[in-house]
């Protein structure tokens, strides 16, 4: 019988989550940059360049998280694409672990964050993923790949085999602190 693992989430930041992808959201850059603007109006920079992968098309998604459950018994994986995901009315807790060589997740790595309203992660292609929240729901913005989105539906809703994705239950007791 393996260890269960309890997961604390920890407070989203750039380092803490740059083995999985990217922090969306960290304001105003600082330095100078060829795209970036701020004046009394408006401010706007450059964040981060969306990726699909080859032949993908970038779909603008809305998602809408409920569950409550501090078990986490399975992870979900995108293998071509990028995926962003941006919490817009509440905070997400967002679990991710890396990839095993052989394409498990490596719950060695497996990380808790809390994800504020207004900011973001983007997640690599292969990072293994799970999002809860600590009460109702929260609608969040997500931008994905349309051909994976279309693949994961068809398995979820007609039991078809996924071909970008993948749901792996997990085999180790893990619960997350809500």
């Amino acid at each position: 019988m393996n260890t269960p693992i309890t997961l604390t989430p920890q407070s989203l930041n750039p380092e803490a989550f740059a083995p999985y992808g990217w922090m969306l959201g960290k304001g105003l850059a600082t330095a100078p940059a060829a795209a970036a603007f701020s004046n009394a109006a408006t401010d706007f920079w450059h964040e981060h360049a969306f990726d699909t992968g080859p032949g993908g098309q970038t779909e603008v998604l809305w998602v809408n998280y409920r569950i409550q459950d501090p078990n986490i018994t399975a992870l979900e994986i995108h293998l071509l694409t990028q995926q962003a995901l941006i919490p817009l009315t509440g905070e997400v807790i967002h679990i991710v672990a890396d990839s095993k060589p052989e394409g498990g997740p490596d719950l060695s790595t497996l990380k808790a964050f809390r994800i504020p309203q207004g900011q973001g992660v983007c997640m690599r292609p292969g990072c293994w993923h799970s999002s809860r929240v600590t009460s109702g729901e929260v609608a969040c913005l997500m931008l994905t790949r349309i051909s994976t989105t279309v693949d994961l539906v068809a398995h979820l809703s007609q039991s078809q085999p996924a071909v970008e994705s993948e749901l792996r239950p997990l085999e180790q007791s893990v619960t997350v602190t809500l």
